[in-house]
């Protein structure tokens, strides 16, 4: 417990133990928790995303954790379409855009042959953009990006 949190507390506790008949409120955020497990699939698209976009942020010139990541979490025949697709497009083809995203969401949509998930990617408050992230069950690297069903191209 912090400092803070039990200064508050004590605050409280005080005051009902005087009658004084304050409420306390504890200012400090309750801690958070995030889990995973290697074996599924939307914990890895979450956190290949999560790290992609901490690297891409944090890019320093080299763009080394970038492509590292890349070749980690994608399967090698895709990575030649993306490749192709960022050379048509002159953009990141991870992140479908040529600047890096606020925040970013992982949402699973389905199974089967692969792991579906959207991924929601915010850019300001009123602006996000949405992609479709599959994955196969069996090698658990990404073989698909982009808009399908989200009625893109």
């Amino acid at each position: 417990m912090s400092s803070k949190t039990r200064a508050v507390l004590t605050a409280g506790v005080l005051a009902v133990a005087l009658g004084l008949g304050v409420t306390a409120q504890a200012s400090a955020r309750a801690p958070r928790t995030v889990s995973g497990n290697p074996a599924d699939n939307i914990t890895r698209i979450s956190d290949f995303y999560g790290a992609y976009i901490d690297a891409e942020s944090d890019l320093d010139g080299s763009g080394n954790l970038p492509t590292a990541l890349r070749a980690y979490y994608i399967a090698p025949t895709y990575l030649k379409k993306l490749a192709a697709w960022e050379n048509r497009e002159h953009a990141d083809g991870v992140l479908r855009a040529q600047n890096t995203p606020l925040k970013w969401k992982v949402t699973e949509t389905g199974t089967g042959t692969y792991t579906e998930a959207v991924i929601t990617l915010t850019w300001s408050r009123n602006t996000s953009t949405k992609l479709v992230v599959d994955m196969t069950r069996d090698t658990h690297k990404i073989v698909n990006i982009g808009t399908k069903g989200l009625g893109g191209k």
